[in-house]
């Protein structure tokens, strides 16, 4: 029975979201790598959770491979030309490393949680400002709400995440979910914001030795999600760069498949991909 009533709510979902075919002047997603992301939004270029080590460059975390997993397919340089702001979700490696770090200027705007406060002030930042709950950064809103990064004792490991919900005059409203289970915390904020992009990241990964405990949404968790998502359509990321992801973009879209989500409701783009919102 559980399984029939998420299968109408999905549909459901999926049918008002196709409803929408409005478009917002400017308005575009480019999914980098892994979690790493350019938002083209309200006349800036915004940066978010800046992974930009070559492959391999940082440790295992799943015992598989070292990490990233895959090459940037887009040079640094053009990557960070005229960027307006840097959006970071938490300061683990994979959403803010050491070469993101030494590439980008310290004088860049920088939102980042108060979790990570002394992070970027030891890593020089002058203009990083740790947001409580919300401020208006030039003509976009910005809302941080957390994130549940795990359970148990793997939770406490994982620490503080956080994610962002960004409204402007005549541009979608987005949520970046950051790294996060699916909780009543995320499906109350759906309700609250009522985005109309939600980007959720859905490796399904997990950590050495807690193979049991997933720390990010993974295939049934994201349909979960889909199932409430009301009229927002879905752009999943954190898939396919890093070791200890298990849910890839195959198995996802095969899931979604299974519960006819059509990939005008859940957007999986590939590296390097752009998204006009």
């Amino acid at each position: 029975m559980k399984k029939v009533l998420l299968a109408v709510a999905l549909t459901l979902s999926a049918t008002f979201s196709f409803a929408q075919g409005k478009t917002h002047p400017n308005a575009s997603l480019q999914l980098v790598r892994n979690a790493t992301l350019i938002l083209e939004y309200a006349g800036h270029k915004i940066l978010v959770d800046p992974m930009l080590s070559s492959k391999g460059a940082i440790e295992s975390w799943g015992g598989v491979a070292r990490n990233p997993t895959v090459d940037l397919k887009i040079p640094v340089a053009p990557l960070i030309k005229d960027l307006d702001l840097v959006m970071v979700t938490h300061s683990h490696a994979d959403h803010f490393d050491e070469a993101a770090s030494k590439a980008l200027p310290k004088s860049i705007d920088l939102i980042n949680q108060p979790a990570d406060k002394d992070f970027f002030t030891k890593e020089g930042f002058i203009n990083a400002a740790a947001l409580e709950d919300n401020r208006t950064w030039k003509n976009i809103s910005i809302h941080r709400v957390e994130g549940q990064h795990g359970t148990g004792q793997v939770l406490k490991m994982m620490g503080q995440t956080s994610g962002f919900v960004l409204k402007a005059k005549n541009q979608p409203t987005i949520y970046v979910v950051g790294d996060a289970l699916w909780t009543d915390e995320v499906k109350k904020n759906i309700k609250t914001f009522q985005p109309d992009y939600i980007i959720v990241n859905s490796g399904g990964a997990v950590i050495k030795g807690f193979e049991q405990t997933p720390i990010l949404m993974e295939e049934d968790q994201t349909m979960a999600l889909i199932g409430e998502s009301g009229k927002a359509k879905i752009i999943a990321v954190h898939m396919d760069a890093l070791d200890h992801c298990r849910t890839t973009r195959a198995s996802l879209r095969k899931k979604a498949d299974e519960w006819k989500i059509s990939p005008k409701k859940l957007m999986i783009p590939q590296d390097g991909e752009t998204i006009v919102l």
